[in-house]
């Protein structure tokens, strides 16, 4: 029995979701499908990104990750499947697979009209394109059926190297913590703290392990469950303190002393 899962930025009030899993049901009627997030902030191909890999590595092997969050549907971005680590993974290829995908095995093109639903309409790839895909892929169909193989992913966004002293902003939480681009590898040793601004904005946050290194309304970074460094305000929001949501990126500074 297949597992498919979907991470996308409908929502809940429309019934795009439930048409997708009609599609893999259609194509492959014994699969168990799950739910990973649909409520990604609409367009926003990092935080979309990141909730994928929040949650794909923790699937058995041989899982299809349906994820769907794409601003340029009907463009030219290549529509794919990518075998990594004995997963499946089905989307655009616009940098939204790329964290769960970093070293892919394999990239298909979805150019076989097998793996495609006819007529396709040129919005609603996820529909027609990525569900279908999924769920010949659940019925056991081999991804290099697909079409041809391609050279690797896009990176995420921002496509060109960031300075070493900026890092992104992959993703704000429920609770308004901030998770950056940056590796704790990326901190020297021996830092304290670390001085964070975004745009005019900046706070100083404790280097530590988790929340309970500082007291109520102190600031934290820390490594965080996916490798990342989070900023968070304990029982606060470091969204809100760095007005996070109006910024791609954050200037960094470690601080020994």
């Amino acid at each position: 029995m297949s597992i498919v899962t979907f991470t996308t930025d409908f929502g809940d009030a429309d019934g795009y979701v439930g048409a997708m899993k009609g599609v893999v049901l259609s194509r492959s009627r014994g699969s168990t499908l799950v739910d990973v997030c649909h409520n990604v902030p609409r367009h926003d191909i990092a935080a979309g990104a990141f909730a994928l890999v929040q949650a794909a590595p923790y699937f058995p092997p041989g899982t299809i990750h349906v994820a769907v969050v794409d601003p340029g549907v009907g463009g030219s971005r290549a529509e794919v499947i990518v075998v990594a680590k004995n997963h499946i993974f089905v989307g655009p290829d616009n940098g939204l697979l790329t964290l769960a995908a970093p070293k892919p095995d394999a990239v298909f093109a979805i150019e076989s009209s097998a793996f495609r639903r006819s007529p396709a309409s040129a919005t609603f790839a996820g529909r027609d394109v990525f569900a279908a895909a999924a769920g010949l892929l659940a019925a056991g169909a081999p991804p290099e059926d697909a079409g041809r193989l391609l050279a690797g992913l896009q990176p995420l966004a921002p496509r060109t190297p960031l300075p070493a002293n900026v890092a992104g902003i992959l993703h704000v939480d429920h609770f308004g913590n901030v998770i950056t681009s940056l590796k704790a590898g990326s901190v020297p040793a021996g830092t304290k703290q670390l001085l964070i601004n975004a745009g005019e904005t900046g706070a100083t946050f404790t280097w530590g392990k988790t929340f309970g290194d500082v007291d109520v309304g102190g600031f934290v970074a820390y490594e965080g469950s996916t490798g990342f460094i989070e900023l968070a305000v304990r029982q606060g929001s470091a969204a809100r303190t760095l007005n996070a949501a109006g910024h791609q990126t954050v200037q960094w500074e470690a601080i020994s002393a």
